[in-house]
Order: C-alpha cells, then sequence, then structure tokens
C-alpha cells in the first residue's frame, strides 16, 4: 500500500458543508470541539476550513465543527 494515498475515513455532513459554502468570504464564528475561532472564512473544503484570525490562517477540520454562524458584529 502507498502511504500517501492513504486517507483517514471520515464522513462528511453534507448540510454543514453547504451552510459553510454559503458563508464563504464572511466573518464567521466556528465553534469546534477544542474550543471557537472567530474571523473570516477564508476557504471551504470537504475536509477542513480555514478561518483567517488577525492575518494568521487556522486550519479546522470539517469533522471537529460543531456549529458555525456568520458573525454579525
Amino acid at each position: 500500500m502507498n502511504s500517501h494515498n492513504t486517507w483517514k475515513n471520515s464522513a462528511i455532513d453534507p448540510y454543514v458543508y453547504q451552510t459553510l459554502i454559503s458563508i464563504h468570504g464572511s466573518s464567521a464564528v466556528v465553534q469546534t470541539t477544542q474550543g471557537s475561532v472567530r474571523g473570516l472564512l477564508k476557504t471551504v473544503m470537504p475536509d477542513h476550513i480555514v478561518v483567517e484570525v488577525t492575518g494568521t490562517p487556522f486550519y479546522v477540520r470539517t469533522d471537529q465543527i460543531i456549529w458555525a454562524f456568520p458573525d454579525q458584529r
């Protein structure tokens, strides 16, 4: 087996993914299993997102997201 072609088996929640796509490019609050992140939702992929907080990118695995919403502040 080729080790660099091995992927983690995880279910992608299509509802979470579509919600994230709908707020892509906006300020957002994302609650994860490890805490919350508030910033600009820069990238949305099926397995992860990138939230930019004061110029620093935070990579969050989609399966670690509990909830997310646009930041109206």
